[in-house]
């Protein structure tokens, strides 16, 4: 498992984004998709029809993209599919494993936010009202409830995941002011480390 400061062994063009909940996954997936000229693949606006329905195609849709050439995308849905498509396709994972505190405080003050100003997300479907968000206890339905559920589920299952894809290039940053160090590095092509020389024979 690579550091921030890691020089890559390849360029990669099939990324995947780690993370909990609120931990800035598909922001730094666009991020990272306009700093290398690649297309960028919202899960959840694939899984999400209106009425925050399912998409019956959601599978299908992320085949699809699986299959090209390049791409960026979150690593999100492990349990409805996504494990088997995207992570034996994907070349490097930015696994963005922040301090409990940040990531809690980064997800109130996007769902507050949300939901106070009833923005639109995905195909018409809109964060609960805080009201909602308040008498909701099931997780699934509850974002809040869903970070505290899965908070340390990553660190858990990061190794089985290591073990499982060991193709995999993977990337921990710890904190997010490493994230735009890193970020500029790759984009410049400085975090791609040198073909290694042959030693000569004696």
């Amino acid at each position: 498992m690579l550091t921030a400061r890691d020089p890559l062994p390849s360029s990669p063009r099939r990324i995947l984004v780690a993370g909990v909940s609120g931990s800035g996954k598909t922001t730094l997936a666009r991020r990272i998709a306009h700093a290398l000229d690649l297309p960028n693949h919202e899960l959840d606006a694939l899984h999400h029809g209106p009425g925050w329905t399912p998409r019956a195609s959601f599978l299908d849709d992320v085949r699809a993209f699986a299959a090209t050439d390049g791409w960026v995308s979150e690593w999100q849905y492990t349990a409805k599919g996504v494990n088997e498509i995207l992570p034996p396709r994907a070349q490097l994972v930015v696994w963005l494993d922040y301090p409990d505190r940040i990531v809690r405080a980064r997800l109130w003050r996007r769902t507050l936010g949300r939901s106070i100003l009833r923005r639109e997300l995905w195909n018409g479907n809109r964060e609960p009202t805080l009201w909602k968000l308040a008498i909701t206890t099931d997780p699934e339905e509850n974002v809040l409830r869903w970070q505290t559920r899965t908070l340390h589920r990553w660190r858990e299952r990061m190794p089985a995941h290591q073990a499982e894809f060991p193709h995999l290039t993977i990337v921990r940053l710890r904190h997010p002011r490493e994230v735009g160090a890193w970020l500029q590095a790759v984009s410049s092509g400085a975090s791609t480390a040198p073909p290694k020389r042959r030693s000569r024979d004696r």
